[in-house]
Order: C-alpha cells, then structure tokens, then sequence
C-alpha cells in the first residue's frame, strides 16, 4: 500500500508575509492545520519544509513555511504538492479509501452464478472528480480508457487484500 499521500496543492501567495494558499484534496483541512512538516514535491523534486503556521481565512487554507517570508518567495511554490504520511492524511469514514489505494487494482466482474473464474476487465488508473459525482476511470486490456461512476450501483465489493474491485454494472463498458 502506498505510505504518502498527496494531501493538498500549493497556490498563489496571500499577504505579504510568505503564506500560500492550499487546496485540500480531500475537502478537509484539519489534517493540514496539525503538521509542523510536510514534504513538498514540485518539478519532481522533494523537499521536507517546516511549517511555521497554518490558518483558515474564510473559505482559503493558507500555510507558511519557515524562510518563505515574502510573495516572491511564496510564488516560486506555485503548484507544488504537498505530500503526508498515511498517518498524517485525513481519516477515512466507513466505505472509503485513499484513491493512492485504489489505483492499479483489478477491475473485475461481478461473477454469475456457477463460474469459478474471475474475469479482469481492467484496472483502475485513477478516481476523477465529475459534475455528478466522483468517476473511476481504467484502463481495459486493450488500452481503452473508461470512465464508470464510482456509486454503490456500479461496484460491489472492494478488497484491497486481494488488489480487486468487482463490477456490477458491465454494462457500462459499452
């Protein structure tokens, strides 16, 4: 299972003092407010930066790192990610996973009564925020990318054991 999130992406810089504004990824930020450092990852390169202070002003999420004391230096993290431990990301609730767990998973089909094989259809390239709701999208055998939504009516189970989730709704390959 994979041990570092992405818990949040650094934007522009707020005040004149070095703080930047954060999205939360996960929609939550008292995860972020609790750190007092965080590894950054920007251009592919990873640094561990020391969190001076964390705020929320109105609905912006703003952190400061120690030495980025202006905008100019706040600009230059434009974009960066912000990457947590398992144990520092935000806590799940009952049915839900870090999308880090799901991704390279077996797609498989619901089995018909009888069949003692499982059939992969696919694994899981990532979990897309859509207008109505979250979208799975994976890779078929043959390359092909598909977008399923990710509701109780389209999966079944999810073992992260044994690496599958199992559809329900082949139909929405098609």
């Amino acid at each position: 299972m994979t041990e570092q999130f992405v818990v949040g992406l650094l934007g522009a810089p707020f005040g004149l003092n070095g703080f930047i504004k954060v999205r939360s990824l996960s929609g939550e930020n008292g995860h972020i407010l609790k750190l007092d450092s965080i590894l950054v990852r920007q251009g592919g390169l990873v640094k561990t930066c020391e969190v001076e202070e964390t705020v929320e002003s109105g609905a912006a999420l703003l952190i400061k790192f120690k030495g980025i004391d202006s905008p100019e230096a706040a600009k230059t993290l434009n974009g960066a990610e912000l990457l947590a431990g398992r144990d520092q990301a935000a806590a799940l609730g009952q049915d839900e996973y870090y999308v880090e767990d799901l991704r390279g998973i077996e797609v498989v089909a619901a089995p018909v009564s009888g069949e003692a094989a499982v059939e992969v259809l696919g694994t899981v390239t990532d979990i897309l925020e859509g207008g109505g709701g979250e979208l799975l999208e994976m890779r078929l055998p043959g390359g092909e990318l598909r977008l399923v939504p990710f509701r109780k009516e389209s999966f079944g189970a999810i073992s992260l054991e044994h690496r599958r989730i199992v559809l329900l709704a082949r139909w929405v390959l098609e």
